[in-house]
């Protein structure tokens, strides 16, 4: 997990080292006042040499203006450390989850990688921060320290020795206690980011059933979890504060009353007034750092977790990737599926698809339809490599796709999705997604050809419409074809087509399926749908059951030959309209 942190410091090592050098040198100067001021107090004050007071004295403002500068220094080259550190983390796992297939992103939750992006970042930074600055300064000054009060008396030392020993086992047991608490709340970031992406994503739903109330409640439960985990840490925490105040004062009372019998008893020859003075100062210095210390450990606890978290991005590694000698050219858009066996889980016996054979030609036309679950999006996800096959394989253009550059496979596999996405942004910038390239006139004709001119003509700003994020302020439909025309501007070889016109019209549907005919007779096209009106044209229709081929044919043969597919055609021309008899979706 550190390896693979520390791996992101990469240009910021140089502030990253600068930051404890800065440190130790405040430190250094901090830890000479004291020690100046014994002398001050013993040689000037007392014997009145005034040339001794303004000698130690303008020592002392040096000291203090160096100790400045340094502290300072520290300060800016950690937080530059710090926040560079926590842009490369985050950099990092974005760039890193760009990469992942399907199937890695199914481990992590969207709200988990929401939350391992901010806070779990934020924990690590202001870590990363105080390890650069506390865990030099705070170790050393208490060193330092040790060493200086030694030196002045090493009896009145003693004391700072036993207190010392005293409060690590009192603090040791209350940092032992708060970080199982500090652990446990992190995790639960995510179920209140995920209550919060849930909710906004859904918020139409959310008011159609009248579900605020739900919505709160679930909302409050979520932060509740968090609010108790960190009150009871931070409950643990608050005992620091009297533990150390007790300490302290104990230590000035035991000094103050046997440094006073000391310099009494002796006539100023085992301690003066002004080690005395330096011996309290330093008494504050160690305690305190010891109480920083126990601070330090306090938030490295809490950032463990976070820190953990963001490795597990880090480390995660793509399942897909391209092979050692790429395949840069798809030669045309005919696809084979040869005994595929497909199952989302590795090493589990549960398939979703079974033994499919199927041949498609190209520039050919397949339906596909089936009903909920009989892996229909399974299937054409293969093609484009979103997953890789069990057993078996899937050839395009005469390949094997594990044998192609990932990307060149992609741009040469059109998909329009089950569920459609659209971006922030105007309707041209929606469109160039698939081809950043394009003008104003393809995306014209792409729009043409999905049936979206017809309603982009309408709107007051035509193509220059803006679309909010996740196209709220458009149609089903609308959203459809537009998802349709971006497809087609990447000019593909195959276009898939995974239910992408469940929300137009039959009507609709029929001119973009002529267009697809007239304009694009070169592309293998496979329309997934649950109305066989959308698929009865087509060169040849295939028939999912249960993730194996129920049967393929035309739509005239498989009336005759496929039970299924009789059943669905009798039963949506005779008013159902669906292929399952519920009206569920694929």
């Amino acid at each position: 997990m550190l390896k693979t942190l520390a791996a992101y410091i990469r240009e910021y090592k140089k502030p990253s080292i600068a930051t404890p050098v800065f440190m130790i040198l405040e430190v250094m100067m901090e830890m000479m006042i004291p020690y100046l001021f014994a002398s001050l107090i013993d040689d000037g004050v007392q014997k009145g040499d005034m040339g001794h007071i303004l000698a130690i004295g303008g020592i002392m403002v040096v000291i203090a203006g160096v100790g400045l500068f340094a502290g300072i220094m520290g300060g800016v080259y950690g937080a530059k450390a710090s926040t560079g550190f926590a842009r490369n983390l985050r950099k990092g796992m974005f760039d890193n989850i760009q990469t992942f297939a399907f199937s890695n992103i199914d481990k992590f939750s969207t709200a988990g990688l929401v939350t391992r992006l901010t806070t779990d970042v934020t924990n690590v930074q202001n870590s990363y921060q105080m390890i650069l600055r506390m865990c030099m300064r705070a170790p050393v000054s208490l060193v330092l320290a040790m060493v200086m009060s030694f030196v002045i008396s090493a009896k009145m030392a003693s004391i700072y020795l036993v207190a010392m020993i005293l409060l690590s086992c009192v603090l040791a047991f209350i940092i032992s206690h708060a970080m199982k608490y500090f652990s446990a709340a992190f995790p639960k970031y995510d179920e209140l980011n995920a209550s919060v992406q849930e909710n906004v994503s859904a918020i139409r739903v959310v008011k159609a059933y009248v579900r605020e109330d739900h919505e709160k409640k679930k909302f409050q439960a979520a932060s509740n979890g968090i609010y108790n985990m960190f009150l009871k840490a931070e409950k643990t925490v608050a005992y620091n504060s009297p533990v150390m105040q007790i300490t302290v004062y104990t230590c000035i009372l035991l000094i103050s009353w046997f440094g006073a019998k000391l310099i009494v008893g002796s006539n100023n020859t085992e301690l003066t007034t002004g080690e005395l003075t330096s011996l309290l100062s330093y008494c504050m210095t160690i305690l305190m750092n010891l109480m920083m210390v126990s601070m330090i450990f306090v938030m490295m606890s809490m950032s463990v977790a976070s820190a953990r978290r963001i490795a597990e991005v880090l480390d995660e590694k793509a399942d897909l990737v391209n092979p050692k000698n790429p395949c840069y050219k798809v030669e045309d858009g005919s696809i084979v599926f040869e005994h595929v066996d497909f199952g989302y889980h590795v090493g589990e016996d549960k398939r979703v698809l079974t033994d499919i054979n199927l041949t498609i030609h190209p520039g050919e036309t397949i339906g596909i339809i089936g009903g909920t679950g009989s892996s229909k999006s399974s299937l054409v996800n293969l093609i484009s490599r979103l997953y890789d096959v069990t057993g078996g394989r899937v050839m395009v253009g005469g390949k094997d796709v594990r044998d192609y550059d990932i990307e060149t496979l992609r741009n040469e596999v059109s998909v329009v999705l089950q569920k459609n996405v659209l971006f922030s942004g105007t309707i041209l910038e929606n469109l160039r997604w698939g081809d950043k390239n394009a003008t104003e006139e393809e995306c014209i004709h792409a729009c043409k050809l999905a049936c979206a001119d017809e309603f982009i003509g309408k709107l007051p700003d035509g193509y220059n419409t803006y679309i909010e994020q996740g196209g709220s302020n458009v149609s089903g439909g609308q959203k459809q074809r537009l998802c349709i025309a971006r497809a087609l501007l990447k000019k593909p070889k195959i276009l898939i087509l995974d239910d992408s016109t469940s929300a137009v019209d039959t009507a609709t549907d029929a001119k973009i399926r002529h267009a697809f005919a007239t304009e694009i007779p070169k592309t293998t096209k496979l329309i997934i749908a649950q109305r066989i009106s959308s698929v009865q044209h087509a060169d040849r229709i295939l028939v999912l059951d249960d993730g194996k081929i129920s049967g393929i044919g035309t739509h005239e043969e498989l009336l005759v030959n496929n039970e299924i597919y009789r059943d669905v055609y009798e039963s949506q021309t005779g008013g159902s309209g669906d292929f399952d008899e519920n009206g569920g979706e694929a």
